[in-house]
C-alpha cells in the first residue's frame, strides 16, 4: 500500500502528525467527545475556554478526564469573547489552567448572529498575545490583507473562515483563501464552514496545512463516523495536493491515445 510523503504539520516549532483539529464542544456527553476525537486522529483539541471546564469548576466533570493534555495538545480558544480585552484575559486565564501552556487559538467575534471575526479586535489581542509570549493561531476573515498582518505582528498560524461558524457551507471564496496561501509563511489552516468530508478535501487539495472543525463532526447524526469520515478526507485531500492534480481544460484527452499506433 502507498503511503503519503507528507511530513506533518508543524506549529511554533512542533510537529503533529494529523493536519485535523478538532472541537471538543457539542457532543452529547464526554464519552461521545472521547470516541469521536479517538477516530478523527486528531493530534490538537480545541477547548473553548468560557464553556468546558478544564477544572475552574472542581465540582463538574472536566475535559481532562476523557482528553489528556499527555496524548493530546490541548489548544485554548476564547470562544464567545467580542473584544480584544476579553479574550486576552480568557487566554491569560488558560494558561494559568493548564500550567504555562502557550499555544493558544485567538478567536474575537463580531456579533451573535454571524460569529464573523471583529478584525480590528483581533489585531489588537493578537499584538497583546504575541508581546506576552503566547503562540497564537487566529481565527480571521478570509482578507489576504489582514492575514498579513497578522503574520506581521508574529502569529504562528492563520485561521482564515471557510463560510460562517457551524454554517456547513463549504469552502465559498476558493480564491480569497488562495491568495493567503500563496502568500504566508505561517501554516494556513481552514476554521469554520465545513460541511461534510468533501469540504476538508477540497480545502487540502487548494493548499491549506490543516482543518479545524466541531459542528461539523459534533452535529452529525453519527460523530464518531463523521470523525473518521474527516480524517480520511483531510488525509486524501493533503495526498492530492502533493501529488499534483492535471489541469483544467476545455478539451478531452483520451486515456489511451492513439499518437505512434501502427496504422
Amino acid at each position: 500500500m502507498m503511503k503519503s510523503n507528507d511530513q506533518g504539520l508543524t506549529i511554533a516549532g512542533k510537529t503533529y502528525r494529523s493536519r485535523l483539529l478538532v472541537g471538543s464542544g457539542k457532543y452529547k456527553d464526554l464519552e461521545q467527545t472521547r470516541a469521536a476525537t479517538e477516530a478523527s486522529g486528531a493530534d490538537i483539541i480545541t477547548v473553548a475556554i468560557r464553556r468546558v471546564n478544564i477544572g475552574q469548576d472542581p465540582n463538574a466533570p472536566s475535559l481532562l478526564d476523557v482528553i489528556s493534555p499527555e496524548r493530546y495538545t490541548l489548544l485554548p480558544n476564547s470562544a464567545g469573547c467580542y473584544n480584544a480585552k476579553d479574550a486576552v484575559y480568557t487566554l491569560q486565564l488558560a494558561r494559568e489552567l493548564l500550567n504555562g501552556h502557550k499555544l493558544v487559538k485567538l478567536e474575537v467575534l463580531g456579533d451573535e448572529k454571524t460569529l464573523f471575526p471583529n478584525m480590528p479586535e483581533t489585531l489588537k489581542a493578537a499584538e497583546t498575545l504575541v508581546k506576552d509570549g503566547f503562540d497564537v493561531m487566529v481565527y480571521c476573515s478570509d482578507d489576504p490583507i489582514q492575514a498579513r498582518m497578522l503574520e506581521e505582528i508574529g502569529c504562528v498560524a492563520v485561521m482564515p473562515l471557510a463560510s460562517l461558524i457551524g454554517s456547513g457551507m463549504g469552502i465559498l471564496n476558493p480564491w480569497n483563501l488562495a491568495l493567503i496561501i500563496e502568500q504566508a509563511k505561517v501554516p494556513v489552516l481552514v476554521d469554520a464552514g465545513v460541511g461534510t468530508a468533501s469540504d476538508a478535501a477540497i480545502a487540502m487539495e487548494l493548499g491549506c496545512d490543516g482543518v479545524l472543525m466541531n459542528t461539523a463532526i459534533a452535529g452529525a447524526r453519527d460523530p464518531v463516523n463523521m470523525a473518521y469520515a474527516m480524517r480520511l478526507a483531510v488525509e486524501a485531500g493533503r495526498t492530492a495536493y502533493l501529488a499534483g492534480r492535471i489541469p483544467k481544460k476545455f478539451a478531452a484527452s483520451p486515456s489511451s491515445p492513439m499518437e505512434g499506433r501502427p496504422v
